[in-house]
């Protein structure tokens, strides 16, 4: 806009008083001119961006099959992918960015796809392809029930992999033909738990992890003083990964035709080290046949070689015939570690904010919880359940469906709601509380830094003294009295969300973690059942003849997925960043042990 005041520069200076009022004509006339460009560039580049990022419509076509890749990893809920991944992904010279090439798979997109391919006639079955999906027990099951309900349409599965994992081959044992390809095996040779220690990392380099907590089987702050599994964690981790393995070898034994004594004897022979044939002739597998030949074979359980592929993804975009019902049933994820602020997981301020918007929703009759977590912050686990409470006293009832884990702070969360559902494989309880404070003295020491100081009163240096000098028998007692106060309100809030005394609750709890099976047997779920179950719930205690379904938090924009594409932390960055979920500063937590299952 320079030209615009570039004339009032040149008037002589006895035109000077006659060019002001020019001067301010040109600047605002400037002005105008701008916002008009701005607006318009604006609308057209806000229409190109919303053509751009906008999700295309699918069309469904005759002799369809669904394409069912197990592969990536498995999320509550499907986040739409930026056209830019896609490409970044695809380009040869840029570098491995984070974790840019982990795709991840919404368990929502699967189940829906699952239920549209059940009923519409289009779709002539499914190809399980693939069996490297990274997937929790309980979640594997919400898909293989999935399955076995698709199965009532009288359509066909057929699986397909160069070799199958163990949770992989627990869901696509359902299927009416699994083949396999001629260098592959099924890994099936049972389950076993692993745990990483960090104490002796610690001592080396002057760390002492000083600890505080209330339960005989809370166990995830073990890894900082021990350098095996106490008595206790080994029992209960024992029983749930047994329960586990129980539940995956009957389910395949159904499936299959075999005994459970067969199965057992097969993950004795390590079955993933034997040939194609040796698991053929064991009944894991039905037919041998290259991956890249599958072709053939999908010819002829379609009846037709013109026939019409279509993945998770793009089924996911097939228009669904929505209700017109004006009541909704509200779905909340709550998927992750548990935090007071921040940007990944659970966030405590973000649920509430979310919570609060859902309740000021009159159409919203009731609301479903789906609970993915192992616990995290007990303070942001409190005002979560506050929150819950809040919802529930404007006669809007609350369902929860757990997921893989509902524990500790998940089970926090979980148990004011009016009903809880499980997976039989579900982690959850861990009801009990530690807090954790770094004593750095021998690492001072080391590096030769001195600390000083004055103070008006007793403790004003509390803190500091902690965690630079170590806790004194005083200092002990005042942090340990605040973990048992935490566990104390926690435990209040589940014998007020049961409906039992908390002494009982304290009798369950201890930081125990339970399968969902015997979470029915001892109260703390209602009934085992799957998220559609949770739903039906809450449609029964909503009383409602028809609704909607409303899902939250709505699915981040493809903006954000660039940006989360640009993520660069490593694993040996991640894992620091847990141990800094310890070490930074005293807290208290509500989390259960983190272990490795396999």
């Amino acid at each position: 806009m320079w030209w615009l005041f570039r004339k009032n520069e040149e008037t002589t200076e006895e035109g000077a008083e006659q060019a002001r009022p020019r001067r301010k004509v040109g600047c605002l006339g400037g002005c105008l001119i701008f916002f008009a460009v701005y607006f318009i560039c604006s609308a057209i580049l806000g229409w190109i961006m919303g053509d751009m990022f906008s999700t295309p419509e699918v069309k469904l076509e005759d002799k369809t099959i669904y394409r069912l890749e197990l592969k990536g990893t498995l999320v509550e809920q499907a986040q739409e992918e930026s056209p830019f991944a896609g490409l970044m992904k695809s380009m040869p010279s840029v570098p491995y960015v984070g974790n840019q090439n982990v795709e991840t798979v919404g368990l929502d997109d699967i189940l829906s796809n699952i239920r549209l391919a059940k009923n519409d006639d289009k779709i002539l079955g499914i190809w399980l392809d693939g069996a490297e999906l990274s997937m929790a027990p309980a979640n594997a099951k919400a898909i293989r029930d999935a399955l076995i309900d698709f199965k009532q349409s009288g359509k066909w599965i057929i699986a397909s992999a160069k070799s199958y994992g163990q949770t992989n081959y627990y869901v696509i044992s359902v299927a009416d033909r699994i083949c396999l390809d001629p260098t592959g095996a099924v890994d099936w040779n049972g389950l076993s738990a692993t745990k990483m220690y960090y104490t002796r990392v610690m001592e080396k380099i002057g760390v002492e992890m000083q600890i505080l907590k209330v339960g005989t089987f809370k166990s995830a702050v073990e890894p900082f003083f021990r350098t095996s599994m106490s008595d206790a964690d080994r029992m209960q981790t024992m029983q749930y990964i047994g329960g586990i393995w129980d539940e995956y070898k009957s389910a395949v034994a159904a499936s299959r035709k075999l005994s459970v004594e067969e199965l057992d004897a097969l993950a004795d022979r390590y079955m993933g080290l034997q040939t194609a044939e040796d698991n053929l002739a064991a009944g894991l597998v039905d037919t041998i046949v290259y991956c890249q030949d599958m072709d053939s074979l999908l010819r002829v359980y379609a009846g037709t070689k013109d026939y019409h592929l279509l993945k998770t993804a793009k089924l996911a975009n097939v228009k669904r015939v929505e209700s017109k019902a004006k009541d909704k049933v509200a779905v909340l994820y709550l998927e992750g570690q548990i935090y007071d602020d921040g940007n990944e997981g659970i966030v405590g301020k973000n649920v509430i904010k979310t919570i609060k918007k859902i309740q000021k929703d009159d159409q919203v009759k009731a609301l479903v919880l789906r609970v993915n977590s192992p616990g995290g912050s007990a303070n942001a686990s409190e005002d979560i359940w506050r929150a819950i409470q809040k919802i529930k006293a404007d006669s809007i009832p609350v369902v929860v469906s757990m997921g893989d884990y509902a524990a500790s702070g998940g089970y926090y969360i979980s148990c004011g709601a009016d009903y809880i559902f499980a997976e039989p494989t579900t982690l959850t309880g861990s009801i009990g509380i530690f807090g954790t404070v770094p004593n750095v003295a021998k690492l001072r020491d080391k590096v030769g830094l001195d600390i000083d100081g004055v103070k008006t009163n007793k403790h004003a240096d509390l803190q500091e003294n902690m965690l630079y000098k170590g806790m004194n028998p005083e200092e002990h007692q005042l942090m340990q009295k605040m973990v048992e106060n935490g566990y104390e309100l926690f435990t209040n809030r589940c014998a007020q969300g049961r409906h039992v005394e908390q002494s009982y609750i304290k009798s369950i709890g201890e930081g125990r973690v339970w399968l969902g099976t015997k979470g029915v047997e001892i109260g703390i779920v209602d009934k085992l059942g799957n998220i559609d179950d949770a739903i039906a719930k809450a449609v029964e205690l909503a009383g409602l003849e028809s609704y909607k379904l409303a899902y939250y938090p709505e699915k981040q924009d493809p903006f954000a997925e660039i940006l989360k594409m640009l993520d660069d932390t490593t694993e040996e960055e991640r894992l620091i960043m847990k141990m800094r979920t310890f070490c930074s500063k005293p807290r208290v937590m509500a989390l259960m042990p983190e272990v490795t299952i396999q």
